[in-house]
């Protein structure tokens, strides 16, 4: 029977104080400002301090933090991290209340809330609001997600803190509620908007269907983040949207001057998009730790990351051009490659990769992906093939910053693609080495095929290098610019660019500015304008600024870590922190707190530390066994996970006698020594990212994978009776309906194309390639037999095919 330790607060029968999250979020075409409150009270007859540890998006600017006791409202201040600690710690103390909320030193995606000194009896509600822009998805979406799932996040050997797990319950066990609405409005109508969460009836509010309100269905499960995909008419034009300064601050700063927020969205012409590259060297590298053995969604359980990750790869080594390089590389707390270097893409080493691929499990432990990304940086790039690398995790690490800054580091000779596979996929780590990366970032979620993702990024892959980027403003006399966000490295066909700046000085109200995006695409110069009014827009609060000065923190932060030991150490750190309290926007180094002076009298008694459990997918169920050893052995607080020491004074405040009841830390119960040294059975220390798996037995292939792995390398089909049977045909019936003047091989391939353009369009993204290769080795042998075969094809496969179609 398994123990589940994970949920120790619920099995101690102790009251979790969190009893409900409420979240509103409103949507102006693609940023969105997120406001969730929530709510607790204390339901023990002690006073209580509630530390609830939970996800946000990685790239989100928190910029208000308050709470409400009774009739009194407190907004939090933005303070220097360290600072804000100690003005906790002396506020518990004192006996008085307080409220801290800090993002995690390795994970930006990542906070920590902290309620402290609840009364028995006492309700407070939290309110914080944050300010994110949504992605553009392949097909044209935009997608919000609210993470409502943290995974345990595993963390390098040898670094601080080893592995770090945070309090949490199967989802199921999740004892607070969740409601959801959105407001969608745009200057486009909106079309749709989907989840794979349970929604009610989108309802418009006004004619022009510009503007919309959806909401979450109640119940809602804690068993998946929850995902929003907006669409609009017409999406993606290139804008431009100039907001005023706020009028206390300075002039000259980033929130005194008015700030412009420009949208590009580049066309390439059909002709250079249509002529897809032959050469490149492709590096994958997939995640097999422990926790990739989990079901890719609660309907399909026999479907687990592992193997959609294997089936992906099948659909990539197919699709790759002839002439290419290639490797493999797999990482659990060790790291493992096919080919000892990238090798040139043939039928002998694609066969190799794909008997080593079928092998592959989720067996390899943990989940140290900086060694791995270490070792490809260090081969030395093939000349003439540009490198590719194709990341997929479910992205549960705790070095999360470290990660991001080697791949930035590396950015000049690579382009890296990430797939954050299954609910709780960090957002800071995908986005980020995408991002850093320049390439496109995918998350698979819920019943999301991960092959379709997949390829399309391999297009992009594919799509000719877009170089020389520029980006130059065209502003009346007596304004000028300050770019604040970094240089545009990528772009690719149809994907967003942000670029946020300072626009400094006076201009008449009808003063117009234009901003010139050039580059070079396949040798030929391109360049995309946009003109846009001065006058700054109405009711946009600070939103653009928000995002402006998250932006730059983000890059102060980064140019701060990459600064090491140098002498200028503790400069950047010093902007982040003037930026951050100026601009009220969170950072590593600062975090928002609240003291409730109150009428000046000390709350009494020990107070008592509660954790509140995140939710834990059902995925996650075989690692819950895990903390009770870690527990057991000294385990490390959640503290480790956010960077923070442990602070002498919560254990030694005056108004306590036995200090904190938390000497299991995040797991908030109490273990008597002498059950230290109880010997435990093995079953019980299984860990999803720590445990040994064997690798299954692969079930039956489905038919489109069964034909696509009978493909070779040059793009062609042999005829045989493995290729009939994936057709669904026997070997007579296929000889028999042969065209006696054709070639088998021409044969078998124009059965396969008929096969997959008759039967199989509804996953044309995931074959689109690989039939591209089949058509350019048909022309490439001049058989005179095609449209004969094209025929007795149709007839033999009952589908109605014509040549044109096949692109014959």
């Amino acid at each position: 029977m398994m123990v589940r330790c994970c949920g120790l607060l619920t099995n101690k029968k102790e009251p979790v104080p969190l009893q409900s999250v409420e979240v509103e979020v409103e949507v102006r075409d693609h940023v969105a400002t997120v406001v969730s409150t929530l709510n607790y009270e204390n339901k023990e007859d002690k006073p209580i301090e509630a530390v609830f540890v939970f996800p946000m998006p990685g790239d989100a600017a928190v910029c208000h933090f308050s709470a409400k006791i009774g009739q009194k409202e407190i907004v939090a201040e933005v303070k220097e991290k360290q600072k804000a600690r100690e003005e906790y710690d002396d506020a518990l103390s004192s006996g008085q209340q307080a409220f801290l909320l800090e993002e995690s030193q390795e994970s930006p995606d990542i906070f920590s809330l902290s309620v402290g000194s609840l009364p028995p009896g006492e309700s407070a509600s939290i309110r914080l609001e944050y300010v994110t822009e949504l992605a553009v998805q392949a097909d044209d979406g935009l997608r919000f997600c609210l993470p409502a799932v943290l995974n345990p996040r595993y963390r390098p050997q040898g670094s601080d803190g080893g592995s770090v797990q945070v309090t949490s319950v199967p989802a199921s066990l999740v004892p607070y509620t969740l409601s959801f609405s959105a407001r969608v409005s745009s200057p486009r109508p909106v079309t749709k908007v989907e989840s794979k969460c349970s929604l009610d009836p989108l309802q418009y509010l006004n004619a022009e269907q510009t503007q919309a309100v959806v909401k979450l269905a109640a119940g809602h499960k804690f068993d998946r983040d929850v995902e929003l995909l907006i669409y609009y008419k017409d999406a993606h034009q290139p804008t431009a949207v100039v907001e005023a300064g706020q009028a206390s601050a300075k002039p000259g700063s980033l929130m005194g001057d008015p700030v412009v927020m420009v949208s590009l969205y580049p066309e390439f012409p059909q002709a250079v998009m249509s002529s897809l590259a032959s050469c490149g060297e492709f590096v994958f590298l997939l995640d097999r730790s422990g926790s990739m053995s989990s079901a890719m969604n609660n309907s399909d359980r026999q479907q687990t990351r592992i193997s959609s990750a294997r089936d992906t790869l099948l659909l990539l080594l197919k699709s790759l051009p002839m002439g290419c390089y290639f490797n493999i590389y797999s990482f659990g707390s060790s790291y493992e490659h096919i080919f000892p270097k990238s090798v040139e893409y043939s039928q002998k080493t694609m066969e190799e990769a794909l008997k080593k691929v079928e092998e592959m499990g989720s067996n390899l432990g943990g989940t140290e992906i900086l060694r791995p990304l270490q070792h490809i940086y260090s081969q030395p790039c093939i000349q003439s093939q540009p490198r590719q690398l194709f990341v997929f995790t479910d992205g549960e690490v705790g070095n999360t910053k470290q990660v991001i800054d080697l791949v930035k580091k590396n950015s000049g000779s690579h382009r890296c693609f990430s797939f954050g596979i299954g609910e709780g996929a960090s957002t800071a780590l995908i986005n980020g080495l995408a991002k850093e990366g320049g390439g496109h970032a995918q998350f698979i979620t819920g019943t999301d095929r991960m092959q379709p993702k997949v390829m399309q990024s391999l297009r992009f892959a594919l799509q000719p290098a877009v170089g020389d980027i520029s980006v130059t403003w065209d502003l009346p006399k007596g304004v000028s610019v300050t770019v604040l966000s970094p240089p545009i490295t990528s772009i690719f066909q149809g994907q967003r660019s942000l670029v946020y700046a300072q626009l400094t000085g006076q201009s008449s109200e009808a003063a117009a500015g234009c901003v010139t995006v050039k580059y070079s695409l396949a040798g030929h110069p391109s360049q995309n304008q946009i003109h846009f009014n001065l006058k700054p827009a109405e009711d946009t609060g600070l939103t653009v600024h928000r995002l402006a000065a998250r932006t730059v923190i983000r890059s102060l932060e980064m140019e701060e870590r990459e600064s090491g030991g140098d002498q200028d150490e503790g400069v950047k750190k010093k902007k982040v922190v003037e930026l951050s309290v100026q601009s009220g926007v969170s950072s590593s180094f600062t975090a928002f707190i609240a003291v409730n002076k109150g009428d000046g009298e000390a709350i009494q008694g020990p107070l008592v530390r509660r954790n509140v459990p995140a939710p834990m997918l059902f995925g996650q169920a075989h690692c819950m066994a895990m903390p009770m050893r870690m527990a057991c052995s000294g385990a490390p607080r959640i503290n480790s996970l956010l960077n923070i020491k442990p602070r002498e004074k919560c254990c030694a405040r005056p108004m306590q006698k036995k200090g904190l009841d938390d000497d299991c830390g995040q797991f908030g119960a109490k273990l008597k020594s002498k059950r230290t040294s109880v010997p435990m059975k093995r079953e019980m220390m299984a860990c999803s990212d720590q445990q040994i798996i064997s690798v299954p037995k692969q079930p039956p292939r489905e038919p489109l994978l069964q034909l696509v792995s009978l493909q070779k390398a040059s793009g062609c089909w042999e005829l045989d009776p493995d290729l009939a049977a994936a057709l669904g045909k026997t070997s007579e019936e296929v000889d028999k309906q042969k065209p006696a003047s054709a070639k088998q091989e021409v044969w078998a391939t124009i059965l396969a194309l008929i096969w997959l353009h008759g039967l199989k369009m509804d996953a044309q993204e995931e074959w689109e390639l690989l039939a591209m290769k089949a058509v350019s080795w048909l022309s490439a042998q001049n058989a005179a037999c095609v449209t004969e075969c094209v025929e007795a094809g149709n007839a033999l496969l009952g589908c109605n095919v014509q040549k044109d179609t096949l692109g014959l």
